[in-house]
């Protein structure tokens, strides 16, 4: 089995993972059909409880001041 013959640096190892965040895929946002809120896609949406054409959850109507 290899083995390191020398001991990384410290900057090293962290040049190595400051690239790591680079990699990591942005969250996409997409618009709902109904109400055009953002919403996660194939995720019910969460205001009015639409997913595609079908109402899937029931939400409750709450009164702005």
């Amino acid at each position: 089995m290899a083995v390191p013959k020398r001991r990384k640096s410290k900057a090293t190892r962290d040049s190595r993972r400051a690239q790591w965040m680079r990699s990591v895929p942005k969250a996409t946002v997409s618009a709902c059909s109904k109400c055009h809120e953002p919403k996660l896609p194939h995720r019910v949406c969460e205001n009015c409880g639409y997913y595609g054409d079908r109402q899937v959850l029931a939400v409750k109507e709450t009164a702005e001041a």
